[in-house]
């Protein structure tokens, strides 16, 4: 049976294969199942991770479980964050306040001063710094918020891509990232330059060509990459 092909009922408490009940039983909580193989599921005994028979693959219980990513899940235990490998062994020491999902092999964390920074597979924080916030790499470019209250664009090194700041930013998507200033919203390249001069009050990101952009006016329109106007919505 082929992970890949179970599907999680529409209540979130069992697991389906050909539309047909898999391993016998309901849960109280399940999420789909990861590479390699692994769900998260929550029972009266706790929350744990089964593999493709159904079977729990460590004893321990949690407070909650989350799904695989990079071979790493993300699990709580009271109010302890960590992450556990594919045999339900901790990967590293540390405990956090909240952990997220490891993306290109590389997770964000929430420490027990509320900073947040990346740390590698094996758990070391990956440069020096802490931020206000930091989320998850995409394409080995990531937004964190600094102690100034601005955003910037970083690398896996943790420096920063472009030397700009924002006063908010995305992540960037087909080479372009929506980002705000002191005027409103626009879309950026990785050098940091505004595509056009218009601004926005809200923006999306460029989907195959075209982006739905929200005027000051509240009035929606469809725009290119180089900020001209295709048609009203």
């Amino acid at each position: 049976m082929n992970w890949q092909n179970i599907k999680v009922s529409s209540d979130n408490t069992h697991f389906l294969f050909d539309g047909k009940l898999i391993f016998g039983k309901q849960f109280l909580e399940v999420l789909k199942f990861h590479s390699p193989g692994l769900a998260p599921v929550i029972d009266k005994s706790g929350a744990y991770h089964i593999d493709i028979n159904g079977q729990a693959i460590y004893s321990e219980r949690y407070t909650r479980t989350f799904g695989y990513y990079c071979n790493r899940g993300a699990v709580v235990l009271d109010n302890k964050w960590y992450h556990i490998d594919e045999f339900g062994k901790q990967v590293y020491n540390e405990n956090y306040l909240w952990v997220g999902n490891y993306q290109e092999d590389i997770c964000t964390v929430r420490d027990a001063n509320n900073q947040y920074f990346h740390i590698k597979l094996n758990g070391h924080k990956i440069y020096k710094e802490s931020y206000i916030y930091a989320g998850d790499f995409k394409d080995g470019i990531a937004c964190v918020k600094t102690a100034n209250g601005f955003y910037r664009h970083i690398d896996t090194n943790g420096n920063c891509i472009n030397g700009l700041e924002f006063i908010d930013l995305g992540v960037f998507h087909k080479n372009y990232a929506t980002a705000q200033d002191k005027d409103g919203w626009h879309h950026i390249n990785k050098q940091g330059r505004s595509l056009y001069n218009e601004r926005y009050l809200a923006i999306e990101p460029f989907y195959n060509g075209f982006a739905l952009v929200t005027q000051f006016d509240n009035r929606k329109i469809i725009i290119d990459e180089k900020g001209e106007k295709i048609l009203s919505i």
